[in-house]
């Protein structure tokens, strides 16, 4: 683990890999043109497929254009206190990500020994690491979600072990089976993770809040392990998702907040936070700006439901809730430190996003020193370094 007493440098809360094609060794043979794949397209890059989709699949290039802005010939343009622009998918330095594959991709992408290089560029101490491929979360058969998680969580090990203490892994859980989850958090605390990732969403016609899943919220409890939910990582795409297709597409990212609310409420309204008090939970890339005028609302409605029939879950004060048991991951947003005497800062942990193309890479301490110009050095250790210790353990 990285010694945070030595290095005074920011830790990102919210990092990703780009999943090797160790990761999906051995599918195709055991559950065919279900399981996804690598297929390498001759000056059309890498793609993680999976034939009986019909589809083109995901370029890897896509999971790592935040990696390509040190090649730009100019650099991207960027307002104070923001993140760096995306860019245009017809630049060159983007095109040779998403031509060129694995072998364009920075060292620091392929192999956990060398992430270090771009943390250093990034005046970053170390980074804690979602998936990149999300839908590994989503796959129908539980036999096949269920070997490539444990792939997965195999292969992250060893990223992570090969990064001298730089990187933290977090599992992913195969909550489809909620026992079978129980067994894979098992195996993910001894291969030395500090937390899991599972879908943003209680799998189909299943709440969270369902006693099925109440070994998993216990045995993680029990172990002190927190639980992230990372924007995109479904279990499935809700109904209502599939309905907002005609909307405006402004609309519906400015709206990627909702995707967490149901289950927020799930934990908070319907007995997960009351029966397991000691147990974290991680809101991951959704931002945090809007949490505070959320949980007024969530408290409200709470308080009429009740008020019409008693006899449900008496109302918890769920800002009290909120500080005790969760927090949520910012890059930069600006709103969420405005609120963040509603929110608590022991609440919030920063994070890079890199290499995804909403991450403040490389110039994430610049982006800080932006947005935290007016805030306490408490708050900024906090925010950037204090949290996210406690909350893994560093």
């Amino acid at each position: 683990m990285p010694d945070l007493s030595s290095d005074d440098r920011p830790v990102s809360a919210d990092s990703h890999v780009v999943e090797g094609p160790e990761v999906f060794a051995g599918l195709a043979e055991r559950f065919g043109d279900e399981a996804p794949r690598v297929v390498h397209r001759p000056g059309g890059g890498d793609h993680i497929v999976i034939p009986s989709r019909g589809d083109g699949g995901v370029n890897v290039g896509l999971m790592a254009l935040a990696a390509t802005r040190l090649d730009h010939a100019r650099p991207l343009e960027r307002r104070p206190g923001h993140k760096p622009g995306t860019g245009s998918i017809e630049d060159p330095e983007i095109q040779a990500y998403l031509t060129g594959g694995y072998a364009a991709l920075r060292p620091g992408l392929r192999d956990g020994a060398r992430r270090a290089e771009d943390q250093d560029i990034d005046g970053l101490a170390a980074e804690v690491l979602y998936p990149g491929y999300f839908s590994m979360f989503s796959l129908r058969d539980v036999e096949l979600l269920v070997a490539l998680q444990r792939n997965y969580n195999d292969w992250l090990a060893d990223h992570t072990r090969a990064s001298n203490g730089r990187l933290i892994g977090l599992a992913a859980l195969p909550v489809q089976d909620p026992q079978r989850a129980v067994a894979e958090l098992e195996r993910a605390i001894d291969l030395g993770h500090r937390g899991v990732v599972i879908p943003s969403n209680a799998p189909k016609g299943r709440r969270y809040c369902d006693p099925e899943f109440d070994p998993l919220w216990a045995r993680a409890q029990e172990a002190g392990v927190p639980v992230s939910f990372h924007v995109g990582c479904f279990s499935h795409i809700p109904a209502w998702l599939k309905q907002s297709a005609g909307r405006d597409p402004i609309t519906v990212y400015a709206g990627t907040a909702s995707l967490i609310h149901d289950t927020l409420v799930e934990l908070m309204c319907r007995g997960v936070c009351r029966r397991f008090p000691d147990l974290r939970f991680v809101v991951a890339e959704f931002n945090a700006g809007w949490i505070a005028h959320w949980l007024d609302r969530v408290d409200q409605g709470w308080r009429r439901e009740y008020a019409k029939d008693p006899s449900g879950p008496a109302v918890e004060p769920v800002h009290e809730i909120w500080r005790r048991q969760f927090f949520a991951t910012v890059e930069d947003d600006r709103a969420a430190l405005l609120t963040r005497e509603m929110l608590g800062d022991e609440t919030l942990v920063w994070g890079s996003d890199y290499p995804h193309t909403d991450s403040t890479w490389p110039c994430s301490v610049a982006v800080l020193d932006e947005i935290l110009a007016d805030q306490p050095p408490a708050t900024r250790s906090a925010i950037t370094r204090d949290n996210v210790a406690r909350l893994y353990g560093l």
